[in-house]
Order: C-alpha cells, then sequence, then structure tokens
C-alpha cells in the first residue's frame, strides 16, 4: 500500500490505544498526565492530547510557533499571557494564544484541570519550552 493509499483511510485511534505520559519535570511544575489524542501525518500539521494538571500544576513558560488552542474539559484552571493578569479558565472554555506569545496555563491551587491542547507543527517544531513559572507568579493571581 503506497503512502497517498494510506493517507486517504480513515483511521480511528481507540481510548486507552497510546500510553499516557507524565509531563516532563523540565516543563511543568507538579503532576501532570499528557494523553495523546492525535497526530495527524504530513502534509497536515496539527497535534492534540489531553493534559490533566492536578492542584498546584502548571506548565512551564512557553510559546508556540502557529500558535495553542486550549479546551477546557474539567475541573479549574489558570491561564496567562505575558505582561497580563492570570485568567481563570473553566470547562467549556476554549483559549487561543496566538502564535509566540509567551503563556503559561495549569490547574489552580486547590483543583485539578483538564483540557484539550491543540496545535499545529512549524518545521515539525510544536513548542519553545522557556523558564519555568516561579510559585511567587503563580500565587500572583491579582
Amino acid at each position: 500500500m503506497s503512502l497517498a493509499d494510506k493517507r486517504s483511510k480513515m483511521e480511528i485511534k481507540r481510548r486507552g490505544s497510546q500510553p499516557s505520559t507524565k509531563g516532563s519535570a523540565d516543563w511543568f511544575t507538579g503532576t501532570v498526565r499528557i494523553d495523546p489524542l492525535f497526530e495527524v501525518p504530513e502534509p497536515a500539521r496539527v497535534r492534540c492530547a489531553s493534559v490533566t494538571f492536578e492542584p498546584g500544576a502548571r506548565t512551564a513558560w512557553h510559546t508556540h510557533p502557529l500558535g495553542q488552542t486550549l479546551i477546557v474539559t474539567s475541573g479549574l484552571g489558570w491561564a496567562q499571557r505575558e505582561g497580563s493578569p492570570v485568567e481563570e479558565i473553566r470547562p467549556g472554555d476554549v483559549v487561543w494564544f496566538p502564535p509566540n506569545e509567551k503563556h503559561w496555563h495549569g490547574a489552580t491551587p486547590t483543583t485539578a484541570m483538564t483540557h484539550i491542547a491543540i496545535q499545529e507543527a512549524l518545521n515539525g517544531k510544536v513548542v519553545e519550552w522557556m523558564e519555568k513559572v516561579s510559585d511567587e507568579q503563580y500565587q500572583k493571581k491579582d
């Protein structure tokens, strides 16, 4: 079967068919579980995962070359773009970070949060990780 034939066939990723991974301590603070949902073959570029943050867990500061969309599915979270206040995010909220906007997101100190993260790869890269969000930055809700 040619590559073109493989791309033209419907593909179903069955729940539980892809292993969960733990968020790397290099890029996350606290306990984070990443459940891959899909990564489409080229020429498409979109990648998607469900990410669960335990209370107090969060990403490091980061950017995405083509932006990122988050769809909050459960719990209560916070998101912040550089230079702006922390925003509360709840189930059903859809958050868009434009390309190369420095930001972070995660759970609140007392409540876990799960979101679906959707981003596109540019030259094979979907994220640029930066410094961790300090406890002082994280606790500064106002």
